[in-house]
């Protein structure tokens, strides 16, 4: 059984620090290059899409506090295989965005170290990463999270900071707004704007360790999206109102930001970018090697992932699997293109969380003793169902078939453990 070690405070750290992660000092140029002057709304209606979708975690979230996230809510919902499927799709966008965080942190650690855009000594760096992280891991919940808190204040205060001092040099004539985008323009921003926003499923995945989930979960959630939405606003306006059109192109517009307003500011918000980059693969690795383990300890998966140590409780076999696939993908993918597979993966994850919150609330179906109530019966969740379709809508055949690929590969998995158990 694993052990109850993480509070309010630890939880809010973590959906801070998995959500903000690298691609923030990349997404303001990605998005600029789609919506041109329009850039930051995308950010404000992935903000109105992503606020029924929080609270339907914090609904689900307070009601089911077994380890798996959202696979443990359609699991409790819907039954065994929905809850598989669920749970596949989860790890998939998951795995996705690890390797998307790894594949930036190579890219911006380019800018000072170029053998790093050669193929093989990325690999070998990245390999490098996450060996690192796994060996953090396998030492305890405990220090997992006491780590992810110290990230995710590393890199919050200078982003924090940045925007205080960038705000006041932001020029107003760079948001005039010459022609509408597009609507697959838009549809493919908010697909990056929804990856951007995710976070919060892979913090709530450890919720086996959870201390009083029926109050952490809903502050945290609240609390920690609310950061995050303020922040990615902020910054969006930040990098395009100082640097202007001609320079909003480039892979790292923070840093030319800092250079802008303080000589020298770039390599440090650098520094300040590889932090994070680390901070989140650190935080996903500690949520989503949960996953693979309540996807196992349930029979879907082999059991050796359900294997858990005996000094420290943490499933080390799941942390090295997801550690080990995640490393393959970044070696051999960039970040637009991983990062366009979580996000479509994720809108599938949050249709599945907003239809098991309203299912939980609506029979009764609660493990704790105060659960936090939706208003307004099955609107909340309606809401959100459609803004994710909507999304859904937009993405293109590459990234379905990458889903749905890995989906299938998950699935044969599942089929070859059924019969090896039942045998």
């Amino acid at each position: 059984m694993l052990a109850r070690a993480l509070g309010f405070w630890a939880l809010t750290a973590a959906i801070v620090n998995v959500t903000i992660g690298g691609s923030i000092f990349a997404i303001p140029a990605i998005l600029y290059a789609a919506l041109g002057p329009a850039a930051p709304l995308a950010f404000v209606v992935g903000a109105l899409i992503f606020l029924p979708i929080v609270l339907c975690f914090a609904s689900a979230g307070s009601r089911i506090t077994s380890t798996g996230g959202p696979y443990s809510y359609v699991d409790a919902a819907f039954g065994r295989f929905p809850g598989f499927l669920l749970g596949s799709v989860f790890w998939i966008s998951n795995v996705a965005g690890s390797a998307s965080m790894a594949a930036l942190l190579t890219m911006q650690l380019t800018h000072g170290i170029p053998v790093l855009g050669e193929p093989i000594p990325r690999s070998l760096f990245l390999l490098a990463v996450y060996v690192s992280l796994v060996m953090l891991n396998v030492r305890g919940v405990r220090l997992g999270a006491l780590t992810v808190m110290v990230f995710a204040a590393c890199k919050t205060i200078p982003l924090f900071l940045l925007g205080v001092v960038g705000l006041p040099h932001v020029h107003v004539e760079y948001f005039r707004i010459a022609h509408a985008p597009t609507f697959v323009s838009i549809g493919s921003s908010l697909v990056i704007v929804v990856f951007a926003y995710s976070g919060i499923e892979t913090a709530l995945a450890p919720s086996g360790e959870l201390r009083d989930p029926a109050r952490a979960v809903p502050r945290a959630a609240l609390v920690g999206v609310a950061v995050v939405i303020a922040l990615y606003v902020a910054l969006q306006i930040l990098a395009q109102g100082v640097r202007g059109p001609r320079r909003t192109g480039n892979d790292a517009p923070l840093a030319t930001v800092a250079d802008i307003l303080v000589p020298g500011g770039g390599r440090l918000l650098l520094l300040v970018a590889s932090l994070s980059l680390v901070g989140v693969l650190q935080g996903d690795l500690l949520g989503s090697s949960r996953l693979l383990y309540a996807l196992a300890r349930d029979g879907h998966l082999p059991a050796a992932l359900a294997s858990v140590s005996d000094r420290h409780r943490v499933p080390i076999a799941a942390i090295i699997v997801h550690a080990g696939v995640a490393w393959l993908l970044a070696s051999a993918g960039t970040f637009t293109e991983l990062a366009l597979v979580s996000g479509g993966a994720f809108c599938l994850v949050y249709i599945g969380v907003c239809a098991a919150a309203w299912r939980l609330q609506r029979d009764d179906r609660v493990d704790t003793s105060v659960p936090f109530r939706l208003r307004g019966g099955p609107l909340i969740p309606a809401v959100g169902i459609t803004a994710l379709v909507g999304v859904l809508a937009t993405l293109r055949r590459a990234e379905w078939i990458a889903i749905g690929s890995a989906l299938v590969a998950l699935m044969i998995l599942y089929g070859l453990t059924r019969r090896k158990r039942e045998s």
